[in-house]
């Protein structure tokens, strides 16, 4: 699927399955951060931590390979990335 086909796209992290490895937050650090509990958290366009469950933020396209690449990378597989009209994941443990 060519990203023109995705849409907007939006992340999700289910810490609950987070190993706190960091990857995301190498592949892009303007998405993901661990936190002082060692989990990673998306963030929001303006830099905060959104550490409620379920958060999500949107990804720019600039940024979608190194979100995909973060997704496919994760040890914990709990990167989610859906497309915001359907909510269907396109990236992630869920992804088909």
């Amino acid at each position: 699927m060519r990203n023109e086909e995705l849409g907007d796209l939006e992340v999700w992290i289910d810490q609950d399955l987070c190993t706190g490895d960091g990857i995301c937050a190498q592949y892009a650090p303007e998405i993901f951060e661990l936190d002082i509990d060692g989990l990673a958290y998306v963030k929001s366009a303006d830099d905060e931590l959104l550490q409620d469950k379920g958060a999500t933020t949107r990804v720019p396209l600039p940024l979608l390979k190194d979100v995909a690449d973060s997704a496919k990378e994760c040890p914990g597989d709990c990167i989610h990335v859906r497309r915001v009209s359907d909510q269907v994941e396109v990236y992630g443990p869920d992804a088909d």
